[in-house]
């Protein structure tokens, strides 16, 4: 069968085609540029750790180690601390706070102790996640870049796809499917004659890359109204995110409009910065990179036509808060990935492929909806609103939450509305993650018996089954891999449409002893069923894939006298 073809090479396009390597699916990756990366210190992408985890997997590379893992964040108004989050450590006080050198806070809110978190963050040069995704793919034997290739001409046909490139070899591309990953100017997208409705220019941040000393090693800081700059939007907020090597980002909220931001505007807003937190009239810094950074909020109205789909900024633009705009895109890959080495293995079942548009253009919506209408809130600071009390302090937390990558402003999207979520199972428990949520990692036994996390097992193309078992932890496999429930639960998972790895946890959030969790290969949850239920099991299972398949083999019922028999 033909391969995949991906249109475009930045982080999303490299992603999909080492998710599709991973489960045995070649593709061939079109880039228009000459294949490597100007890099820039002023253009950073914020990860969180199940994203992490993901690109450590399919890169076999040390993810974690190429950026800064924040200490903490602070959100300040005026000289006030806000609000304050520690990642590494216990609940702080306010007396742990930084001395930032504004003097007492006049008419704010008293302190509140630090709030602990779970896991930092990553904060790293997407520069240099796209070097170690480009180094993992060219050690891939499934996957091909090729360089200087613009496609001008994509048609479809009944039984594949074929795209034309135009340059140096420019040539017809056969493939099986085609993802566009070429970016918000998709010529993908526009090939299809597919809209791309929003908003342009949403905010614009003057951003600066130096080198300092700041008074609060290692934690990010987003800074309303600092008290050197009170009139206007155009002092309105900056904030600081620290990088490896004693680099930070700074970014400033510009004013509405399409003023140029000149060098010596940039320069001045550095230099009152610094002396602002610091106290010092001379600070010391060097300047490594500036930009501007113009969010745009759009969606594309359809993310699939026939064998073409669409991915990361090529379906979505979005990111007013934070900079996790890549995160959503490297989601739509690994929603993807799964999905497509289904079909290329096994045929086409078209509700599955078209459950990625459902699941993840509705993620992306329910963003964009939350950030326009929190927006207005947090801007405009006008109108009844501004004279509620703790307005102040609840315009934090929704920034704080954009910022963190929580709430509806930041959190990753659940499934929970998908077509591929089974209802009505007989069977079915409430356990710590609700059906179509990322599942928690946690430590497993592998069928080899070895100790492995749970995430470790994603991205194979298989069902992951998970049976919570207290105890089986201290015993070594043999002891009880044949017994209580364990043979009538394996002879269940060999008779599931697809096939899947049999997992065993000593614990997992919510569970009771001997639940048993339904895994997609993207690690979201399908259901948790009370006890081994072999009919249910395989009802969820064929839900997760799409329904049954044209022909399919075996039937829920067929299942259940199968396992039982066994």
């Amino acid at each position: 069968m033909d391969p995949v073809i991906i249109v475009g090479a930045g982080p999303v396009g490299l992603t999909l085609a080492l998710a599709l390597a991973r489960q045995e699916v070649p593709s061939v990756v079109l880039d228009e540029g000459p294949g490597n990366d100007e890099p820039r210190l002023a253009r950073t992408v914020v990860l969180p750790e199940d994203t992490v985890a993901l690109l450590t997997r399919l890169t076999g590379a040390p993810i974690a180690e190429a950026g800064a893992h924040w200490a903490g964040w602070r959100s300040m108004r005026r000289k006030q601390v806000m609000r304050a989050v520690d990642f590494d450590a216990g609940p702080g006080t306010a007396a742990d706070e930084p001395d930032f050198g504004f003097g007492a806070a006049e008419e704010e809110p008293g302190e509140e102790p630090a709030e602990a978190a779970g896991p930092s963050p990553l904060h790293l040069a997407q520069h240099v996640l796209t070097g170690a995704l480009r180094a993992a793919l060219a050690r891939q034997r499934l996957a091909r870049l090729v360089v200087d290739s613009r496609v001008d001409g994509i048609e479809q046909e009944r039984s594949g796809i074929s795209a034309h490139t135009r340059g140096p070899a420019g040539t017809w591309w056969r493939g099986s499917y085609l993802v566009g990953c070429d970016g918000p100017r998709s010529t993908v997208r526009k090939l299809q004659d597919i809209r791309f409705p929003g908003r342009t220019a949403v905010e614009r941040h003057a951003v600066a890359a130096l080198r300092t000393d700041l008074p609060w090693p290692g934690r990010a800081l987003l800074h309303r109204t600092p008290p050197w700059r009170t009139s206007g939007p155009s002092g309105g907020e900056v904030t600081a995110r620290p990088l490896p090597d004693g680099v930070w980002r700074l970014d400033w909220l510009l004013p509405p409009g399409k003023d140029l931001v000149t060098p010596e505007l940039l320069v001045a807003r550095i230099r009152e910065t610094l002396i602002g937190w610091t106290g010092d009239a001379s600070p010391s810094y060097e300047l490594l990179d500036t930009g501007v950074h113009t969010v745009h909020h759009r969606l594309a109205r359809r993310w699939r036509v026939g064998r073409v789909l669409l991915a990361g900024d090529a379906a979505h633009c979005l990111g007013t808060l934070g900079t996790q705009g890549l995160d959503e895109g490297l989601r739509d890959a690994d929603n993807l990935a799964w999905k497509l080495a289904l079909a290329w293995h096994h045929g086409p079942r078209e509700a599955l492929l078209d459950s990625y548009q459902s699941e993840r253009r509705g993620a992306v919506a329910a963003r964009l909806r939350a950030a326009d209408q929190a927006l207005p809130i947090l801007r405009g600071g006008k109108g009844l609103r501004a004279y509620v009390p703790g307005t102040a302090r609840g315009h934090d937390a929704l920034l704080t939450d954009g910022h963190l990558g929580r709430g509806a402003l930041g959190a990753p999207g659940s499934y929970a509305g998908s077509p591929l979520t089974p209802r009505g199972l007989e069977g079915a428990v409430p356990v710590g993650t609700a059906p179509g949520a990322p599942v928690t990692d946690v430590r497993v036994t592998a069928e080899d018996g070895t100790f492995v996390r749970l995430r470790d097992r994603l991205g194979r193309g298989a069902l992951l089954v998970v049976l919570v078992a207290p105890g089986t932890g201290v015993w070594e496999r043999k002891h009880w891999v044949t017994a209580g429930v364990m043979p009538r639960l394996a002879a269940a998972v060999a008779a599931l449409p697809l096939p899947a790895e049999l997992l065993v946890a000593e614990s997992y959030p919510g569970a009771a002893a001997h639940t048993v969790l339904l895994v997609r290969p993207d690690g979201h949850l399908v259901a948790a069923l009370g006890g081994v239920r072999p009919a249910d099991l395989y009802t969820a299972a064929e839900t997760a894939l799409g329904g049954a398949a044209a022909g399919g083999a075996t039937t829920a019922p067929e299942a259940e006298a199968t396992a039982g028999s066994r």
